[in-house]
């Protein structure tokens, strides 16, 4: 329980292995090429979910989902790092892959909408989008930025990171946050700079500590007022900053690409406040499968990741229905 007095909450890193069966660095290029993707998976039969991650996550955002989805539903599961385009499908499974069920998260959403939009994936059965829509999207884009200069820019610990990343509220499950922040951030040597002056303080959750706080600022300024350069700190792996011009292309036109997307499909949201008007009609005419899950944030197969599964077996049945008894 998040509330009992003196608990004492394990913020320390989980394997990967509690959840995938397996992990692959897949090269997609010549054998000199640096295209080179990391991809996690579970499963050995039935239709292939391709997990398409968020802006700034990894494909370990989906372990705990994983998990749950695969104690139900016989299929295959296939997260992979996005660090850029490349044909990791026709990689891992050559020219006739599976039935496949696209399913992304944020950015990763955007990304599965046009991928089946444009049928780059013949054999893609179902999609599936977790809390991306066109318009508030857009309207949120001038935030992004005081959302990234907000949080910490390095962590003295792994726990340390884990800790900030359910206390700011980012992750919500501390299960969740304990597998994928190992995916966001890096050890990295830190060079001697001036001291910290600008003390990022998380938002204040039913679960706020202010001795949380204070530790980090201390931290803070031990890291930056060393001597000699710091071994052993923990940054973000990518600058979501340096995409800001690409950001609005992301989403531009994604929902119209949705709903004229001919195959079932479901869009999963953390607020009815997020629907556009597109989308709205489309719902109201019966185009696709909607649910809302608040209040349980962007983070949605992260913090319900049980709910989450119950949507996705009853999608995935039906796509199960229609391959085999196709109309």
């Amino acid at each position: 329980d998040w509330h009992e007095v003196g608990c004492k909450l394990d913020y320390s890193p989980v394997s990967w292995r509690e959840y995938f069966d397996q992990m692959e660095d897949v090269s997609v290029g010549p054998a000199d090429s640096r295209d080179v993707f990391r991809i996690y998976k579970a499963g050995n039969d039935g239709p292939l979910l391709v997990l398409l991650h968020g802006g700034g996550h990894s494909a370990l955002s989906w372990a705990v989902f994983t998990t749950a989805i695969a104690s139900r539903v016989t299929c295959r599961v296939l997260a992979m790092d996005l660090r850029g385009h490349a044909n990791v499908i026709g990689a891992c499974y050559g020219e006739t892959p599976p039935p496949i069920v696209l399913i992304g998260h944020g950015v990763g959403g955007a990304i599965a909408v046009h991928t089946a939009s444009n049928m780059l994936l013949p054999t893609t059965v179902g999609l599936v989008a977790i809390d991306v829509v066109e318009g508030s999207a857009t309207e949120a884009l001038h935030s992004i930025q005081n959302f990234l200069k907000g949080r910490p820019k390095s962590f003295k610990s792994m726990d340390h990171a884990i800790e900030w990343s359910v206390k700011s509220g980012q992750i919500r499950n501390l299960e969740a946050a304990r597998v994928s922040m190992v995916g966001q951030i890096k050890r990295c040597e830190v060079e001697v700079a001036s001291p910290v002056t600008d003390v990022v303080v998380e938002s204040n959750e039913e679960f706020y500590d202010q001795k949380y706080v204070n530790d980090k600022e201390n931290a803070a300024s031990e890291l930056y007022n060393r001597p000699e350069p710091v071994l052993g700190v923990y940054m973000w792996r990518i600058d979501l900053s340096k995409s800001e011009k690409y950001w609005d292309g992301w989403f531009r036109g994604t929902s119209n690409l949705f709903l004229a997307c001919n195959l079932p499909k479901l869009l999963l949201l953390a607020g009815i406040d997020r629907l556009d008007r597109d989308l709205t009609i489309g719902q109201m005419q019966g185009k696709f499968m909607m649910q809302v899950l608040p209040p349980c944030g962007h983070a949605v197969q992260e913090n319900k990741p049980d709910k989450v599964r119950k949507l996705f077996t009853y999608l995935v049945h039906i796509v199960i229905f229609i391959h085999l008894y196709p109309f």
